[in-house]
């Protein structure tokens, strides 16, 4: 089992202002390094919350420390996930067709 994750690594990504994932990164300039990344805004355009998608080619991007709360959002989805050294992005938004047998 691993250690919790130190919260001050975990970042949040928003999407217009709207907390949608949670990752972990070195430093906050490698964490913003992220909202540049053509296809993270690629997938974040197909994937859909409630219907909606979560971004659209001209949502705005930020990034800033994890709040408490999602910290342990991120430790719990770490934890679902197990240890990887990929980029492991945890959505804080429920996603159509993930986890509930639609496509």
């Amino acid at each position: 089992m691993r250690g919790p994750v130190d919260i001050s690594k975990s970042f949040t990504l928003c999407v217009d202002g709207r907390p949608t994932l949670t990752f972990s990164a070195q430093n906050f300039r490698e964490a913003r390094e992220l909202c540049k990344e053509t296809w993270l805004r690629k997938d974040l355009c197909s994937l859909r919350s409630n219907g909606r998608p979560l971004c659209v080619a001209k949502s705005k991007l930020t990034v800033r420390v994890a709040s408490q709360e999602e910290g342990a959002e991120h430790e719990k989805g770490i934890d679902t996930t197990g240890p990887s050294d990929d980029l492991v992005l945890i959505y804080l938004v429920e996603l159509d067709g993930i986890g509930d047998g639609s496509t």
